[in-house]
């Protein structure tokens, strides 16, 4: 069985595509997006609305608290699953979303020492924030020579996974790498579909997103989730700092308005360069093919 997996960057139209294709093959729909697997911020990550919702089954659509954290690995298995459940029921599985790393883990794997351990990372975090990161250094040379040299001092993020992955698994970083990599069980079943757009096109998607994003209640989801008191730092979503600052009067909502388009504007910029490096089963360019070609074409290699 073919799983399409339907990739592109923010506002170019992946949600409604996939669900006119999975009306036409009888699919479900698979979110693989970091951000929208997350409750109470539907409105923050466009999410499909409840609409879109009634129209065909999705998965990992606001499917976790907002004070939970999860891997790439962990997200795979998530994926593995809802596929499983949606071939048991004799439907297709359609993957959609745009975090291009949990296509390339579920396509390509990720090496087995991508487990992380909060408590061990923030003790590194600590010790290298508090001025020791030339004994990390040299700590990392004595366990694992050969990456040490990729690793410059400054570089905080590679210096601290690398001793904790060390730590976690008892094996240097280099070797986990080189590893088997864990994969998605479906990986050869999944064909790769790039919706390539310009940035012209995209800008005027994510002007048009963001004006919805207000008419529709953003402000007041925020406000909401502000109440709930909780530390959501590793979700990292475009637009909540920014309505945070409307909300306490730092900024007016033109302003607003104007930095969550400067941020969600370079943010697609990193995702079409990132999917432009990578390789697909199709590429279909948005500025040529209308939505329903593009349905027809796949729908006819399902």
């Amino acid at each position: 069985m073919k799983i399409f997996s339907i990739f592109g960057p923010t506002a170019s139209g992946k949600t409604n595509l996939s669900i006119e294709l999975a009306k036409k093959i009888n699919g479900e729909i698979i979110g693989v997006d970091s951000r929208q697997i997350y409750k109470h911020i539907a409105i923050g990550t466009a999410q499909p609305d409840h609409h879109q919702l009634s129209e065909v089954k999705h998965y990992l659509i606001g499917e976790l608290n907002l004070d939970q954290k999860i891997s790439a690995g962990k997200y795979m298995n998530m994926i593995d699953k809802a596929i499983s459940n949606i071939i048991h029921k004799n439907k297709i599985p359609i993957l959609c979303g745009g975090t291009g790393l949990y296509l390339k883990t579920l396509k390509d794997g990720i090496f087995s020492g991508s487990k992380t351990n909060l408590s061990i990372r923030k003790n590194l975090e600590k010790k290298y924030d508090s001025g020791n990161m030339v004994e990390m250094l040299e700590e990392l040379k004595k366990i694992d020579p050969t990456y040490a040299e990729k690793v410059h001092v400054n570089n905080r993020q590679r210096l601290i996974r690398a001793l904790e992955v060390f730590k976690i698994t008892g094996k240097p970083i280099s070797e986990n790498f080189q590893s088997e990599n864990k994969k998605s069980i479906y990986s050869e079943n999944i064909e790769t579909v790039f919706l390539k757009n310009s940035l012209i096109n995209l800008e005027k998607s994510i002007s048009q997103r963001i004006d919805l994003m207000f008419e529709n209640g953003i402000v007041e989801e925020v406000l909401k989730i502000k109440e709930m008191d909780l530390d959501i730092s590793h979700i990292k979503y475009i637009g909540y700092k920014e309505v945070c600052d409307l909300i306490d009067r730092r900024i007016s909502l033109t302003e607003a308005k104007e930095v969550i388009y400067f941020r969600t504007r370079q943010y697609a910029k990193r995702q079409l360069k990132w999917f432009n490096n990578q390789q697909f089963d199709y590429v279909i360019d948005l500025e040529i093919d209308k939505p329903n070609r593009i349905v027809e074409l796949l729908a006819g290699k399902a």
